[in-house]
């Protein structure tokens, strides 16, 4: 029974530091936009990279 003298205070602790968390990131605009980060994996790249060659094209030496 005395382990809920520290189980209590200690989730509520707990408790605080999750809501201070979630505050602090509400405040910072972390959630701000939540659709353009799903959708920028679907953009296709403005300019696409040049590979000159692959690995597979080495010879070895």
């Amino acid at each position: 029974m005395s382990i809920l003298a520290v189980l209590i205070p200690l989730s509520l602790v707990l408790l605080g530091v999750a809501i201070a968390a979630f505050i602090w990131a509400v405040r910072r605009g972390q959630f701000d936009d939540l659709e353009t980060p799903a959708i920028d994996i679907l953009a296709d790249d403005s300019s696409p990279r040049n590979v000159s060659e692959s690995p597979h094209d080495r010879h070895a030496d």
